[in-house]
């Protein structure tokens, strides 16, 4: 088996404090040199209080369609599962060496599905043993409290309970995650400007004609 992940990578900064009233939702906005960022992953796990279990909802889609993995970036609270489906035409080999959760899924058709549980935190990188461009990620984490940057750069946290948090936003393509204190209070909401330093992309480009290789 190919060993053809990219290293995780993060860096940023962040310098502001948030003050949210129960029932506001804290939006994050993250920028690199003033452009939106995508795919960077938000949480806020409580640190005055006990963190939510998970709901019966606690799951996780991600397809592989034309050769690619959709979406690039999932996150899931500890205990989730993540449901691979096939819809592409050839078969694929999943697998992940990162150590929150190693597992592999040998070569299944096109229209099969499978699944796997995410009981530890952390980030899971996945790719597929045959098309070696083929890589996404799956941010753990430890509470229900969490969102994922859109094309514009903007993730909406759900609801806070007044107390205080350990806000963390990550990238796959930064060298460490922003990580800072937060509280959640009885007064007006602010919006976190984030800037985060992303380095080069270094995924493995497929063929000019797309196609790739055919199993």
């Amino acid at each position: 088996m190919r060993a053809c992940l990219i290293p995780l990578l993060f860096a940023g900064c962040l310098g502001l404090t948030v003050r949210a009233a129960e029932g506001v939702r804290i939006i994050v906005r993250t920028t690199l040199d003033g452009k939106p960022v995508a795919d960077a992953v938000v949480s806020a796990t409580p640190l005055d209080h006990p963190v939510p279990t998970p709901g019966p909802g606690n799951t996780a889609e991600i397809e592989q369609k034309n050769q690619e993995f959709s979406p690039y970036v999932t996150v899931i609270q500890v205990g989730g599962k993540v449901i691979f489906p096939n819809h592409d035409t050839v078969q694929h080999h999943i697998y992940s060496l990162s150590k929150p959760k190693r597992f592999e899924i040998p070569l299944y058709q096109a229209g099969a599905s499978e699944s796997v549980v995410f009981d530890r935190p952390g980030i899971v990188a996945i790719g597929c043993n045959i098309h070696d461009w083929m890589v996404a990620y799956i941010a753990v984490v430890p509470t229900p409290f969490f969102a994922k940057t859109d094309d514009t750069g903007a993730a909406t946290l759900p609801s806070l309970s007044p107390g205080r948090y350990r806000l963390e936003i990550w990238h796959p393509r930064a060298a460490a995650p922003v990580v800072q204190e937060i509280s959640s209070a009885p007064e007006n909401a602010t919006v976190l400007e984030v800037k985060v330093a992303l380095k080069p992309d270094k995924r493995i480009r497929r063929a000019p004609t797309g196609k790739g290789t055919d199993y």
